[in-house]
């Protein structure tokens, strides 16, 4: 059974920094891409990062261009969000999810090519 667990959520104030972790278990790890998404209230769930199953590909989203990375570690079973210069419009819930591919898909942004999701971490930034 897939099990995919975020953790390190929380309050900061903007300009801070944060890193969320993604715990996957139930699969191997090492073959699939994995994707950073996140959804605010009454917005539409939006990609934020993604990365292949090496770790030396990703690909992001404009909105976190130089502020977030990505990376992940295969021996851990986890995938990191790295962010920095936290604006409030940054302010969502976040989750993870795992790859139906070993690359990000064509449509990542979209949530598409993405099999199984963790349950999410909440960031909300003060300003």
């Amino acid at each position: 059974q897939v099990q995919v667990v975020e953790s390190g959520g929380g309050l900061v104030q903007a300009g801070g920094s944060l890193r969320l972790s993604c715990a996957a278990s139930g699969l191997a790890f090492d073959r699939y891409g994995m994707g950073w998404f996140r959804q605010a209230p009454g917005k539409e769930r939006e990609g934020v990062l993604c990365i292949n199953w090496s770790g030396d590909t990703t690909d992001y989203a404009d909105s976190v261009k130089g502020r977030f990375t990505i990376s992940r570690d295969n021996a851990k079973n986890v995938v990191y969000l790295q962010m920095n210069s936290l604006k409030s419009e940054d302010t969502a819930m976040y989750s993870c999810a795992v790859g139906k591919y070993s690359g990000c898909s064509r449509s990542w942004r979209l949530g598409m090519g993405y099999e199984y999701w963790g349950q999410g971490t909440q960031v909300t930034v003060s300003s």
